[in-house]
């Protein structure tokens, strides 16, 4: 049973942490505001999809870069849409 919950709880790879906490606690709040568009109903914090890697990956690049949260969230919804927000906005289109 144990061994059912350990993917989830490792999606996050330890060894991506970043050095200073601010800019790992900015991390972990974009990978928590961010659905996968593989899993719908994960974000990509919680998923071990091969796209929900990469979106970490890219958000982990872009925080490096010096990239703002709004940067960073308007990349990827003009990338992906709203619906790679967990929460989107609500609009005529989302509505």
């Amino acid at each position: 049973l144990a061994l059912a919950f350990a993917p989830a709880a490792h999606a996050i790879d330890p060894e991506t942490a970043f050095q200073d906490p601010a800019l790992q606690h900015r991390y972990e709040q974009l990978n928590r505001e961010l659905r996968c568009l593989v899993c719908q109903n994960q974000t990509i914090a919680d998923s071990n999809a091969t796209l929900a890697v990469d979106l970490r990956r890219e958000v982990r690049a872009m925080i490096e870069a010096g990239k703002s949260d709004d940067e960073i969230r308007a990349f990827m919804t003009q990338r992906y849409g709203d619906f790679v927000l967990y929460s989107p906005p609500v609009t005529a289109r989302t509505y």
